[in-house]
This record gives C-alpha cells, sequence and structure tokens, in this order.
C-alpha cells in the first residue's frame, strides 16, 4: 500500500479549515482521514482537526494485524463517534465554537477490501479496472433533490445551496454514520476528497487524472488541486489517495 494527501487554501478563502491525515499499518494496511470544517474560521478549523486527531489516534491503538471485517467495522465507526462526542463536548465549553463542525470520510484498506466511512458531503471513489465510482452518498440539501429526481447530479455542483449539509460530525450528541466495504485489488486506487474538488469536478475528469497518473498519487494530487485552482478554486481543497501496489 501507499498513502498519500494534500490540501490548499484554495484561491478565495483566506484559511483552510479542512483536515487531513494518512498513515501505513504494520503488515500493510493503509488509512486516510479528510475532514472539512465549518462554522466560522476558528469553529471549522478546530472542529476538522479534532475529527482528524481523534480518528487517527483510535485507529493507530485499535488496528491489529488479522483484525475480522466486523472488528474493523467496529473500530471505524468508533471511531468517528469519538471524534463526534470530543466536538459536541469541547463547543459545549466554549460559547464561541457552539454550531462548529466538520465532515468526515475515514478509509482503510488492508488485504484487498477497502472499508470506508463518512458523514457529511466529503466524499471517496475508487479507481479499479471497470473504472471510477463514487462510494459514498452525500448528506447534502441537493443531494436530497438529486434522490427525488427534482435536479441532475450535474445541476447539484452549481445550485445556489450546495452547501447546506444535512450530517456533520459535532453539532448533536450522536450522529449517524454510513459505513461500506468494498473488495480492493491490486492496482485499485482509493480517494478522498472535500467539496473544494467535487464541485468542480466530475466522474468522467477524475478518471481521465486518475489515467493519467496512475502510479503517481503525488502528481494526481497536485494536478488535480491545480484543476479546481484554476476552475475558481471557491473552498479549501483536500485530496487524500491510498493505492494498492
Amino acid at each position: 500500500m501507499k498513502v498519500d494527501f494534500a490540501t490548499d487554501t484554495g484561491a478565495v478563502r483566506s484559511s483552510n479549515q479542512d483536515a487531513c491525515s494518512c498513515g501505513l499499518f504494520p503488515g500493510g494496511g493503509a488509512w486516510a482521514v479528510v475532514c472539512d470544517g465549518m462554522g466560522g474560521a476558528n469553529g471549522g478549523n478546530i472542529a476538522s482537526a479534532i475529527a482528524v486527531e481523534r480518528i487517527e489516534e483510535l485507529l493507530k491503538s485499535g488496528y491489529k494485524e488479522n483484525m475480522s471485517p466486523g472488528n474493523i467495522k467496529s473500530m471505524i465507526i468508533n471511531a468517528v463517534l469519538r471524534a463526534n462526542t470530543a466536538i459536541y463536548q469541547r463547543a459545549a465549553e466554549e460559547a464561541g465554537l457552539q454550531g462548529m463542525g466538520t465532515t468526515a470520510v475515514v478509509m482503510l484498506a488492508v488485504k484487498n477490501r477497502l472499508y470506508v466511512a463518512h458523514v457529511g458531503d466529503s466524499r471517496a471513489y475508487l479507481k479499479s479496472r471497470d473504472g471510477i465510482r463514487q462510494l459514498t452518498m452525500d448528506h447534502s440539501y441537493v443531494q436530497n433533490l438529486v434522490n427525488f429526481g427534482q435536479i441532475t447530479k450535474e445541476e447539484a455542483r452549481t445550485h445556489p445551496r450546495r452547501n447546506i449539509i444535512t450530517r456533520v460530525l459535532g453539532v448533536h450528541d450522536d450522529v449517524n454514520v454510513d459505513y461500506a466495504a468494498w473488495d480492493f485489488a491490486a492496482g485499485d486506487m482509493a480517494l478522498a476528497c472535500t467539496d473544494g474538488l467535487t464541485n468542480y469536478a466530475d466522474e468522467d475528469l477524475l478518471e481521465e487524472y486518475t489515467d493519467r497518473h496512475s502510479g503517481d498519487s503525488g502528481a494526481l494530487i497536485h494536478e488535480l488541486i491545480r484543476f479546481a485552482i484554476d476552475s475558481g478554486g471557491s473552498d479549501n481543497i483536500t485530496i487524500a489517495v491510498v493505492d494498492n501496489i
């Protein structure tokens, strides 16, 4: 396995409320966490940083080689829930941080399986020999409109209410976490990102870039960030990649 990530403030924002981390487990597994904070400059920064720190801590301390799929699921979901509690408690302690929250995408790859948990509208994608597909479904107002057939996926990217998120970490004392597992064969690549990228990039473009930079995740991430900035860069942009090499 190989992991890489980068984050950029973008062309418009003065601060970066995204946070990200990734790493390798003993025995060859890999993990990545991507978060997009909200709730004012300070609140967003703090919420995403808490989430990444807490999730990273619990993945590193909880992971063991030869864990069962059920134990992996419990570990990842518990890590996200513990992050939710940590953000919620911090906001309760400081009046200026009330209402802060963050999205979260957690990817864990081990033994040709990819485990993904998420809350919010940051996304995970899987690139395989069959092409690229979105693994997560946004928890957002515009995704609900898409689900009910009221707008298209293309219209959702430019909808004036696309920033309304229906589920985040830290705003309530509990949260539902979406989770799924996928085959992750040699040569496959998993990508997690914030909406600073997906507001501009559809699946066709992501497939074009992943084909062009196959095997070079650093170049892929750099070029996708540059594409998002050149397209307007209206939000922070964060991308993490796990390669099954």
